[in-house]
């Protein structure tokens, strides 16, 4: 097999000119959303939770958005759910983060046909940022039996 000869750093180079090749020429952009699991990957990067408190047990947050053809937020985004038991300043604490992180990310690099096909679609995330609080140390409230 001819490949053999060439190195790995030697292939790497020669895919990476040829991609860099076709972004030049317009075909691709690097940097480009091209699948769901990008764009999920993209928003989840821009996730910043809020500052809290130690000890404080976070809480859960679902937004419904949509996106436009060229990437943009289209219309308001809106909070679904909260998690039930969350106090009123944890619950603008976190739309407030949410929002933020829906405007940094945006717009969105979609390719042509990602943003065709995404464009208008409702999506939901959920950004979950409940945090392991120590548990209380379990007592035995019974005796153990003794066998006689």
């Amino acid at each position: 097999m001819w490949l053999g000869r060439f190195s790995p750093l030697m292939v790497a180079a020669l895919t990476w000119g040829a991609a860099l090749d076709l972004a030049l020429a317009g075909d691709i952009t690097i940097n480009s959303v091209n699948t769901l699991d990008q764009m999920w990957e993209r928003l989840q990067q821009c996730w910043q939770p809020p500052k809290l408190p130690p000890g404080h047990p976070g809480m859960q947050i679902t937004a419904l958005f949509t996106f436009k053809r060229d990437g943009e937020i289209l219309g308001k985004p809106r909070i679904t759910f909260e998690t039930p038991d969350a106090t009123e300043a944890d619950s603008i604490a976190y739309r407030t983060a949410v929002m933020e992180t829906l405007q940094h990310c945006a717009p969105m690099p979609f390719t042509e046909g990602m943003g065709g096909a995404i464009a208008g679609r409702p999506l939901r995330m959920r950004f979950d940022d409940r945090r392991n609080v120590p548990k209380p140390i379990e007592r035995k409230a019974w005796l153990t039996p003794k066998i006689l």
